[in-house]
């Protein structure tokens, strides 16, 4: 069996806007189709319809949820498996787990794919229901170890496969300009991702490097306090909020960059991370969650404690005064960012697709391990 004998249906997000999941929803439709499966998507952010319906706060999600379970038991019907892009909180409650359970009502299984760096809290909380819904899914499919840890405390077993990055995309630059300052974060502007850290730490790197300029690629509630804090600490001139930018903006944005920071605070996976790597970028980012599953300390990228402007200063600083360290990380990090290219995760997502097509529903415990 291979992918063109099989009919899909994808559940996830789509841009806009264009996050991590959203991103990595489409470029899997796309690739899918492209080995020629029948792709059949299930948006769960899908525009209200009318759209008026945005505006109603605390009713809206009625106007998303009830067309969204609508479409999902009709793809349901059509298709051999359901892939479902899943999340913590309530993006878990509201679209993941009604997905779980309406495959299994259909009769057909599920790949659950789980992503995200708050799925130990979640659990904490939501273990239960989770834990109730997983049994009607045929498998757990994981980005990263460090989820696989996460799910496996909890009494879930799955299996790795791969985020993809596409390395045609995301390359390096190769117009031979010479090595500058330009510092690079690519996260949403949210608490989460610990955003005033970089620019804490970029203010005391112009202090050294009075060359050096920052773009900040994202957009979220924070732009504001984020803007006003670039004020106070006087870098607001060298500071750019590029605000969301599409892949080949990102792409673009990533070849004139000499380093990128990662501040996060919590992480499981981080595509702008793998995305910096295949792009040829030094890389310096916090070690928290998954992060240390993904690039090694002085090999593949700079690791830094959270919360710590001082350090991940420093580690910058150390990238753009150190050729030869400069260089070191970018030829190990494109070498280790190989293993996220479509031609090495393909095997692993066909092979999981296989696994649960055979599920029977009677197995459950071998196939995820959920008692």
């Amino acid at each position: 069996m291979n992918f063109p004998d099989m009919h899909i249906a994808v559940v996830g997000p789509l841009p806009p806007p264009a996050g991590g999941m959203a991103n990595q929803t489409r470029q899997l439709v796309e690739l899918l189709r492209g080995e020629g499966a029948e792709v059949e998507v299930v948006q769960v952010n899908a525009p209200y319809r009318p759209t008026w319906a945005g505006r109603l706060k605390g009713v809206r999600a009625i106007f998303r949820l009830v067309p969204y379970l609508l479409q999902l038991w009709r793809a349901a019907g059509r298709a051999d498996l359901l892939h479902v892009m899943a999340n913590s909180g309530w993006s878990w409650h509201l679209f993941a787990a009604p997905a779980i359970w309406i495959g299994s009502l259909r009769g057909k299984p599920v790949v659950v794919n789980y992503r995200g760096g708050e799925a130990e809290p979640f659990l904490m909380q939501s273990a239960g229901p989770v834990r109730a819904s997983m049994k009607r899914a045929a498998l757990l499919v994981l980005p990263s170890g460090f989820l696989q840890d996460v799910f496996g405390r909890f009494g879930m077993k799955g299996r790795i496969v791969s985020n993809i990055i596409d390395l045609t995309r995301f390359r390096p630059a190769d117009d031979g300009r010479a090595p500058a300052a330009h510092i690079v974060v690519a996260r949403n502007l949210e608490a989460i991702y610990g955003i005033e850290t970089a620019l804490r730490a970029f203010a005391k790197i112009q202090a050294v490097r009075p060359d050096a300029r920052l773009s900040v690629a994202g957009s979220g509630p924070q732009l504001a306090e984020l803007q006003a804090l670039a004020v106070r600490l006087g870098v607001a001139d060298q500071v750019h909020f590029t605000g969301r930018l599409d892949r080949e903006e990102m792409a673009s944005l990533y070849r004139d960059a000499d380093l990128t920071l990662n501040p996060s605070r919590v992480d499981n996976m981080p595509n702008s991370v793998l995305e910096a790597l295949a792009s040829g970028v030094p890389v310096v980012t916090t070690d928290v969650g998954g992060i240390p599953y993904i690039v090694q300390h002085e090999v593949t990228a700079l690791l830094v404690p959270r919360d710590d402007p001082d350090a991940m200063a420093a580690a910058a600083l150390r990238v753009l005064d150190d050729p030869a360290l400069a260089s070191r990380l970018r030829v190990a990090g494109q070498e280790d960012v190989q293993r996220y290219s479509w031609a090495a995760v393909k095997g692993e997502l066909l092979a999981a697709y296989i696994a649960a097509l055979q599920y029977d529903r009677r197995s459950t415990q071998s196939a995820i391990g959920v008692h």
